[in-house]
């Protein structure tokens, strides 16, 4: 009877050997973060404090939020509305999401300009 007591304890304490060993990888957004650095892209603090672009990027957030077919990733996009233009960053699951993004502010940015930032998650 010990034997498949000690065979059993054996085989717990090499998978919690081997589990320990699987550290997790940690993003390396250096890049990305260089680049809003930068000053050439726009980012959250860029956005205008006027009325009109707020109810903007408002109503954009909404249709985003309210289109279940889209992820967690998807909705949660940057939407910057400012100098005439909205700038949408951040990245989603796929080039089908980008795309409906994209078509989704654009119904809502009337006349202004839409500037897709978005990245595809590989």
């Amino acid at each position: 009877m010990k034997n498949p007591i000690l065979i059993v304890a054996s085989i717990g304490a090499f998978s919690i050997a081997a589990i320990a060993n699987d550290k997790p990888v940690e993003p390396d957004n250096t890049g990305i973060n260089d680049r809003d650095r930068s000053g050439n892209t726009k980012t959250s603090e860029d956005q205008s404090n006027r009325p009109e672009d707020l109810k903007v990027t408002q109503n954009i957030r909404k249709a985003l939020l309210d289109d279940n077919s889209l992820s967690t990733a998807a909705k949660n996009v940057k939407v910057i509305t400012a100098d005439g233009q909205v700038t949408l960053r951040g990245p989603v699951d796929s080039a089908a999401e980008k795309v409906k993004v994209e078509k989704l502010a654009k119904e809502k940015a009337g006349t202004l300009k839409v500037v897709n930032k978005i990245d595809v998650k590989h």
